[in-house]
């Protein structure tokens, strides 16, 4: 299936990438375009629109994306650590929330200087998805804990 959001990705836009592929969807590819052109590229390309004024999955209130997508397929019910990694990516995207969760700023900083260190956004998708790996990692170190 193809999914479609904004270019230039960071936190959610990176995050929401690494939760499809992991969780929803192992096979997604991912566009990347003009934020005016997401839901026209959705349509055009027969793909689900994410993290956009208008898509399909898009903040809901003072959920992120990533929240979204955990509680519209139901997965923070089946991994606890899913649940963990929403409440970081939350901080980390809600700007008046960064203080919500300790590792908050870091997401934060990582994902808005992603895109000083990488042009290509595919480029920056693939290097994101270890830092989510590694972050879902400790939470399920730390799930039980």
């Amino acid at each position: 299936m193809k999914w479609v959001t904004r270019a230039r990705p960071k936190t959610d836009r990176i995050a929401c990438p690494w939760l499809i592929r992991r969780f929803i969807d192992p096979e997604a590819e991912f566009l990347f375009v003009p934020k005016d052109d997401v839901l026209a590229a959705a349509d055009r390309e027969n793909a689900t629109s994410f993290d956009a004024a208008g898509a399909r999955y898009t903040h809901r209130g003072n959920q992120c994306t990533f929240e979204v997508l955990v509680e519209d397929h139901g997965l923070a019910d089946k991994d606890p650590a899913l649940g963990e990694m929403a409440r970081i990516v939350h901080a980390a995207d809600i700007e008046a929330e960064e203080s919500t969760h300790p590792f908050g700023a870091a997401i934060s900083a990582i994902g808005t200087a992603g895109l000083d260190v990488e042009s290509d956004d595919h480029r920056l998708l693939e290097r994101g998805m270890f830092v989510y790996d590694a972050l879902y990692a400790w939470c399920l170190r730390n799930a039980h804990a």
